[in-house]
């Protein structure tokens, strides 16, 4: 099993489907949640001050410094990685002050490849970056325009992306 945690069978035709679907609205409501909103904004805001726009898979950072999209946020806000475990879902939750729900499918979505082109680092994090992207509601840009956490240059940098991806057919 990866450390996001989810394996192949989840919601899949061997009666899990109810699970499933509690499954994702557990993670729709972390993701709509204040907590979740202010991670999206964070991440975002990680993965820019990225020097290197790129993430690597199955670790928050590697010997040489490489990081994944938690890892990314871990580093922004001063977080040590040595002793976190990416399977303890829930302390990774406490961690980042997020639902544990929250963190595995941020993990799923860093560590799947999915999308043309296969999953080169700087692939990987284009496709977070615009994942977490779309995660922002409508009242968070809103927020953030206002100027409540959020500097409006890098607001703009975010509509700018949204706006950018909504175009894409």
């Amino acid at each position: 099993m990866s450390r996001h945690g989810y394996n192949e069978g989840d919601g899949g035709s061997d009666g899990h489907e109810l699970s499933f679907g509690r499954w994702r609205a557990q993670v729709a409501s972390a993701t709509r949640g204040k907590r979740g909103q202010a991670f999206f904004v964070a991440l975002v805001q990680a993965l820019d001050a990225l020097p290197e726009k790129s993430l690597v898979k199955g670790e928050l950072q590697t010997s040489e410094g490489a990081v994944c999209a938690l890892g990314a946020l871990a580093r922004h806000k001063g977080i040590d990685v040595s002793s976190l475990d990416t399977e303890d879902h829930a302390s990774l939750g406490v961690t980042f002050n997020i639902a544990s729900q929250l963190a595995q499918e941020t993990m799923f979505e860093n560590d799947e490849a999915r999308g043309p082109g296969g999953a080169t680092g700087e692939i990987r994090w284009q496709r977070v970056r615009d994942w977490a992207v779309r995660q922002l509601t409508a009242a968070t840009l809103l927020d953030l325009r206002a100027g409540q956490g959020e500097t409006l240059e890098a607001l703009n940098a975010i509509l700018a992306n949204r706006a950018k991806q909504e175009a894409q057919p």
